[in-house]
């Protein structure tokens, strides 16, 4: 089975978020709260990492997952922010709102959508993650944990490692997750489209 940290979700502690850190450098998948569901993340570099999310999930290879960010800065390393996009991205982040943007030339092509040239970018509100991306130094390859045959996500850690332990490195137990993913917005376009409602305020995009 997985290894389980119980993180506190206000004060993580820095052993064990080093500890975490650890087994993603060295190639780990890891299952995790943020501030929308639980999820499944690796390093972007590890493309067997990668590969396994794929297979716990029943996905198709080049499925679209999304890049974890510390902060604003990281989006600008990976994607084309004009300046509306970044008056927009700025308001909603932190928090559950995932942004589709044109990616830029140094992001790996297997990290993109392979017709549209975009990714999917966000800035989660959950402390442990944000001490997981602040200790790694880059971005968290990252996607909703939703089971084969299930339509809403996982929210009890143990459930998890009950479930899909053998298949991972560690589950990071931290405090309530809900079943509602983020909303998703497109930024590629003259304006704004949600492309799917999910937690998080969309009246400063619709109004």
């Amino acid at each position: 089975m997985a290894q389980i940290f119980s993180i506190h979700p206000d004060n993580p502690q820095p052993r064990l978020i080093g500890q975490a850190v650890a087994i993603l450098r060295h190639g780990g998948v890891v299952a995790y709260p943020t501030d929308s569901c639980y999820a499944l993340g690796c390093l972007p570099g590890e493309k067997d990492a990668m590969d396994k999310i794929l297979r716990i999930r029943r996905l198709a290879p080049g499925h679209y997952m999304t890049l974890l960010c510390r902060d604003l800065s990281d989006t600008g390393n990976l994607a084309r922010v004009d300046n509306n996009s970044f008056r927009l991205l700025k308001s909603l982040t932190p928090g559950p709102y995932t942004f589709v943007l044109k990616a830029n030339r140094e992001v790996p092509r297997r990290l993109q959508d392979s017709k549209a040239k975009t990714i999917g970018l966000r800035v989660p509100d959950n402390t442990i993650v944000l001490a997981l991306l602040q200790a790694l130094g880059e971005p968290l390859l990252s996607t909703s944990l939703i089971l084969p045959g299930e339509d809403l996500p996982e929210t009890d850690p143990r459930e998890i490692d009950r479930k899909i332990g053998g298949f991972i490195d560690l589950v990071i137990e931290g405090g309530e997750a809900g079943q509602e993913q983020t909303t998703i917005i497109d930024l590629t376009g003259e304006e704004p489209q949600i492309i799917r409602k999910g937690k998080g305020d969309i009246t400063r995009i619709t109004d």
